[in-house]
């Protein structure tokens, strides 16, 4: 028993409301036992006579007076031959249109969606090699209306779900739109219609949408899909679809630098593809580091719970190198880490295109480290241990002088950084108090003044006098 058969068996369990086949003795038993032997038999010879089979498949299902389950197993294998195997997508296509005319009452519904679901897997999969547009369509479009005679709205859901994806992946941005206009259409329902059902759908279809806006890097519709899908309430999605909403907002906030929501995001992200299985955790979780130090946060991502057992991960060891490298601020340990797995991190675009600000994080953090002992320093003595150009460390400098976390004055005709010495530094602050104090000693005698020359008229005006004691002697 193959894939195939597996299914049939496990699939006919449960009535989802079709009607099934007598099979009480009203057909010849032998009859039945004869179209058996002849679905093996063409089953046998599909590897190494392909077009035999077809033609055997094709006599099962003129044999049979009435569509029986034989019939669409037949139909099942010759779509799968046509498709797969024999490569006439068109073909596979008018027997896959024929397959679902017994979906109503040949087959249990059960079975009927699981061979569905099959179908537009290696259909959309591209198994086969490169498949025409309009062929997918046509495949879809077939199973649709199909679907919509039967009134099995479920299916059909997660038919356009699958179909939306499928144009997600080929980047058919216009056609994937008219797709979650449908669904989006279909989640308006009735009012009796369960809400949580409701909302894990409508969970399914945000995800959709904001993979598309991530990839047309369209952040302010993204962030209108965050923020919708951040509302919903009543829903029980599956973990896979949480962690892409979650991994698409942290990229988003990693797009309006703000690292530490970002951080946060990719956590609850990578929380989420754990649970679920999927292979994309690792992906994120790279992600998650690289938010976390451009937070500056000197706590390690891996002391986590959740993260602890990917620490020594093939794929992650090079970013949990890394995180060691910036947290000792060791900028040249850093860049060989990075020139050194360029398959594990540099590869990936979204992480190249932060590795600039990385890198200019920790050396800005190395910068300060290395002047600390000085007063006066050569940019060019700073450029050679930095392993960067002047340009680069004279920005680097008026950066840091300008946000005050040094105090210097940069001589670009000596190309010399000059620090402001201890003493220097302190006549500063002993001045800038004595503007302080002389400040508030002018606020004080103003308003002494106005309350001596307004004392008279303005108690005056309450019926007090000056045997309260207020006159201008008390003053």
């Amino acid at each position: 028993m193959d894939d195939d058969d597996a299914d049939y068996m496990q699939g006919s369990d449960e009535d989802y409301g079709f009607d099934y086949s007598d099979d009480g003795g009203s057909g010849d038993e032998e009859q039945s036992a004869d179209v058996e032997n002849m679905y093996y038999t063409a089953k046998s010879k599909k590897e190494d006579n392909p077009e035999q089979a077809l033609k055997e498949f094709r006599a099962i299902v003129d044999k049979e007076e009435e569509k029986g389950d034989w019939g669409f197993k037949a139909l099942k294998q010759s779509t799968k031959l046509l498709f797969l195997v024999l490569r006439r997508p068109a073909d596979a296509l008018r027997t896959y249109k024929e397959l679902l005319t017994y979906t109503r009452s040949a087959v249990t519904r059960n079975y009927a969606e699981k061979t569905i679901n099959s179908i537009l897997d290696y259909v959309g999969g591209g198994k086969s090699g490169p498949v025409e547009v309009n062929i997918l369509e046509q495949f879809y479009e077939a199973t649709k209306a199909a679907l919509a005679e039967a009134k099995n709205d479920r299916l059909s859901a997660k038919t356009n779900l699958k179909l939306a994806k499928l144009w997600l992946d080929r980047k058919e941005y216009g056609r994937l739109q008219k797709i979650l206009s449908e669904l989006y259409q279909a989640t308006l329902g009735e009012s009796g219609e369960d809400q949580a059902q409701k909302g894990t759908q409508l969970l399914e279809i945000y995800a959709l949408e904001i993979q598309m806006h991530n990839e047309r890097k369209n952040y302010k519709k993204l962030k209108e899909i965050y923020n919708a899908s951040n509302a919903v309430r009543s829903a029980i999605p599956h973990p896979r679809i949480l962690g892409v909403i979650k991994e698409c907002g942290g990229k988003m906030w990693m797009g309006e630098r703000q690292w530490n929501r970002a951080s946060e995001d990719f956590f609850d992200s990578f929380k989420n593809y754990d649970e679920a299985g999927s292979p994309q955790r690792i992906q994120v979780l790279k992600y998650l580091v690289l938010a976390n130090m451009l937070t500056g946060s000197e706590v390690n991502p891996f002391d986590s719970q959740e993260t602890k057992p990917y620490k020594n991960d093939s794929q992650i060891k090079a970013m949990t190198d890394l995180v060691d490298a910036y947290q000792r601020r060791e900028v040249h340990a850093a860049e060989k880490i990075l020139r050194d797995n360029k398959a594990t991190i540099m590869d990936d675009p979204f992480i190249r295109s932060y590795i600039g600000e990385l890198l200019r994080s920790l050396r800005t953090q190395y910068l300060i480290d290395l002047i600390k002992p000085y007063t006066r320093l050569e940019l060019t003595f700073l450029a050679k241990q930095l392993n960067v150009d002047s340009d680069e460390v004279e920005e680097l400098l008026i950066g840091l002088i300008l946000e005050g976390r040094i105090e210097g004055r940069i001589d670009q005709v000596a190309m010399r950084l000059e620090l402001e010495s201890k003493h220097s530094l302190q006549k500063k602050r002993y001045s800038a108090l004595d503007k302080w104090s002389t400040a508030l000693d002018s606020i004080h005698s103003t308003v002494i003044g106005k309350n001596h020359s307004g004392s008279r008229g303005d108690y005056g005006g309450y019926g007090m006098s000056d045997s309260f004691g207020l006159g201008p002697d008390r003053w």
